[in-house]
């Protein structure tokens, strides 16, 4: 008999009950090494398409493939075994038509093994998501600042300031629960809005930039370690590990460059001659 404990994996309707319970934690993830740390923590895992930026370099979420998508998130799913995995929808693979939608989500969960997707949008996304629920497939909403909208919107700047600005936004939060998401993102809105907001829908809302009211809050995991070199306004460092790897990069070079062996002095010993 094994005495390893089973260990559950938390499911979209897990998350969809904690609605105004203990607040959801959930990070961004991208590897198999940062989820397995991650996982002990994390509520959710997302597989945010900001790997683009993130791990490419890329200056917006916009060139992100599905194929870049699948690869890291099959990565994260190795790594982690409890938490909600949420795999992001590249833009250009979801918004054509609910079938391509589906075909979309259908092979980023056949071939990773996640637990959901998510889509940007509001309103706009509401027949989709009711389609994709309907067939099957766990689906979180995004609402607020959108990034994939990068070139319409034209910047990153924070959404719902003047509250005669709230009501489009308080609609399509609406529009995506009504539609059968299990959860909502609120990114980088005014906090009485995303408080309003909360308290409208039924199921669990989760903040980046948006409001200690929200159900649970999401960073991107190198922005909050310190690794990026420019993080939003909101964004609370937890650590610094940018100077920490450049210390010890630093360390290792000055070592190679001094003829020292960056390591025991003798990793493999002569073996005395047999008598």
């Amino acid at each position: 008999m094994s005495l390893q404990k089973d260990i559950r994996r938390l499911t979209a309707p897990d998350i969809r009950a904690r609605k105004g319970g203990d607040p959801l934690v959930c990070l961004t993830s991208y590897h198999a090494h940062t989820a397995r740390i991650l996982d002990a923590y994390c509520d959710v895992l997302l597989v945010g398409d900001s790997l683009g930026m993130v791990m490419h370099g890329l200056e917006t979420t916009v060139p992100v493939t599905l194929d870049m998508m699948i690869l890291q998130g099959l990565a994260v799913m190795r790594g982690s075994k409890r938490a909600l995995v949420v795999v992001d929808m590249p833009f250009g693979s979801y918004e054509a038509s609910k079938e391509q939608a589906f075909l979309s989500a259908a092979r980023v969960m056949k071939e990773t093994g996640c637990g959901a997707i998510k889509v940007e949008g509001g309103r706009r996304m509401a027949g989709t998501i009711a389609f994709l629920v309907e067939r099957g497939v766990p689906v979180m909403g995004h609402v607020g600042l959108t990034p994939q909208a990068i070139n319409t919107i034209g910047s990153f700047r924070a959404q719902g300031r003047d509250e005669s600005d709230w009501a489009p936004i308080e609609d399509d939060a609406r529009a995506v629960a009504d539609a059968g998401a299990f959860a909502v993102v609120l990114e980088a809105i005014a906090e009485p809005l995303g408080r309003r907001i909360t308290e409208q829908v039924a199921i669990p809302t989760i903040g980046i930039g948006a409001s200690v009211a929200c159900d649970g809050q999401i960073l991107v995991l190198e922005d909050m370690l310190g690794l990026s070199p420019q993080v939003p306004k909101f964004v609370k460092r937890f650590g610094e590990l940018g100077p920490s790897i450049e210390r010890a990069v630093k360390g290792y070079a000055d070592e190679v460059r001094a003829r020292r062996f960056p390591g025991p002095e003798q990793v493999y010993p002569m073996r005395k001659p047999k008598v």
